[in-house]
């Protein structure tokens, strides 16, 4: 219950610090922490202003840690990493909003008193006035790292440097953008056109993908629950780099198609959108709270598949033994084309994890090739940027199975230097990080 005394900015910032612990404390997702906080609001401006809060000082955590640094006369202990992260959250909006300086370091300051740390208020005031007589040099002082300026961990910006050497500063510019809503019209029920006059109706801006048939994307983000025909199952939400999975994958009526690892079920709505509701498609899923959210998505749009928690990796588990016309691997991945959308990203992934993810998507890709028909096609897919999890994880497939080929994608999209496949870059059209390479198994030699 807030307090009745307490101004609302600083019951807002307090609980935007709360969530931000979760996430760097705690090492929770900021999916399921954000929904958590922003549900005590019931004023949609104050939420907005909160989630901007959150958002914004995950997204800029390394950059606001290294100014920090330098006001700090020595480094809090971990114990007072709530002391730290109020400290961040101040700067950000010194740095990142137009919220008014005083405003910004009086109502962060006030924040100060809900931690039970007397001598907090002092430091926190100090050091967010002490960046508002010297922010250019201190700003100047952090750009002079690459890593810091982009604030990404170092580790990532040495490996896109790594892959990306005339690319690498557009890749990490475009991870702090807010991403766009992109919504995908469903083509069983209205046209893309159609949509878009009920969306203009109802006072929302919208304009066609240009890359992506029955895409679209909104000009302001909105609760989508509101917009029309979402009820009926009129649209998706689905950005325009994931759209490419089924036209990639071209499904025809009567095709048996196998969606392994398939929620949130974005790409397998778009699969039986595109062959009008004619497949036999298995949707796969590994977490029974995952294939909840990918049956009612499915539910929503008036569509049928068979879903199936169980193991893409232990196919002896599920498989009945019939080989499958296609199959769309959706690989666990990174997350690294997706950070705009999830800042968090940053904090949470390590080189260990990129390791176990590539031996991971190995164990799967191995599992699953005996389950293809001869001539049928398999799309592996990522939301990394990573060339280990893409395109290299690609060459050793196609190196170590000599009934493997690797066909042409064709697009206007993505990067067209990749060695084998094609790399989305974050930004790039509006889009999302994504990866595909498309497969075919070939009859024996």
């Amino acid at each position: 219950m807030k307090p009745l005394q307490e101004n609302p900015g600083t019951h807002n910032r307090f609980v935007a610090l709360k969530m931000c612990l979760a996430v760097v404390e705690q090492g929770r997702s900021l999916s399921q922490v954000l929904p958590e906080g922003l549900a005590q609001f019931s004023d949609r401006r104050e939420r907005a202003f909160v989630q901007n809060l959150v958002l914004g000082t995950l997204r800029w955590q390394g950059r606001l840690q290294a100014v920090a640094a330098q006001l700090l006369t020595k480094p809090l202990k971990e114990k007072d990493q709530d002391v730290l992260q109020l400290i961040l959250l101040g700067l950000m909006q010194l740095m990142y909003t137009d919220i008014a300086q005083h405003a910004a370091v009086s109502e962060t300051v006030n924040v100060s008193a809900r931690l039970k740390k007397p001598w907090a208020k002092g430091l926190i005031n100090a050091v967010l006035r002490g960046f508002m007589r010297d922010a250019e040099a201190l700003c100047a002082q952090v750009d002079l790292k690459p890593a810091q300026k982009y604030a990404h961990p170092q580790w990532f910006y040495k490996a896109v440097h790594k892959a990306y050497p005339n690319h690498w500063s557009y890749l990490l510019e475009a991870n702090n953008q807010l991403a766009p809503l992109t919504l995908r019209n469903n083509a069983r029920q209205q046209t893309r056109e159609q949509l878009l006059a009920q969306l203009q109706h109802a006072g929302h801006n919208a304009q066609a993908h240009p890359l992506c048939p029955n895409g679209l994307v909104l000009e302001q983000s909105t609760d989508i629950t509101l917009l029309p025909t979402y009820d009926q199952g009129g649209f998706s939400v689905q950005d325009a780099a994931a759209q490419q999975a089924a036209e990639l994958l071209q499904p025809q009526p009567n095709e048996r198609i196998l969606d392994a690892c398939a929620a949130p079920g974005g790409k397998t709505a778009h699969l039986l959108e595109q062959a009008n509701n004619q497949l036999i498609l298995l949707a796969l899923e590994k977490d029974p709270a995952r294939m909840e959210r990918l049956q009612e998505n499915l539910t929503r749009l008036q569509l049928n598949a068979q879903t199936l928690v169980g193991d893409a990796a232990q196919p002896q588990a599920w498989w009945d033994g019939q080989p499958f016309d296609k199959i769309l691997l959706d690989a666990p991945c990174s997350a690294t084309g997706i950070i705009r959308r999830h800042p968090d990203i940053k904090i949470h992934r390590s080189p260990e994890d990129i390791e176990q993810l590539v031996q991971l998507q190995q164990q799967i890709l191995q599992a699953l090739w005996p389950t293809l028909r001869q001539g049928g096609w398999m799309l592996y897919a990522t939301c990394s940027v990573l060339p280990q999890e893409n395109s290299a994880q690609m060459q050793h497939f196609l190196t170590t199975h000599p009934d493997a080929e690797a066909l042409p994608i064709e697009g206007d999209w993505g990067w067209a230097d990749t060695p084998v496949g094609r790399q989305i870059f974050p930004g790039q059209a509006g889009m999302d990080g994504f990866y595909y390479c498309l497969l075919r198994k070939r009859a024996p030699e």
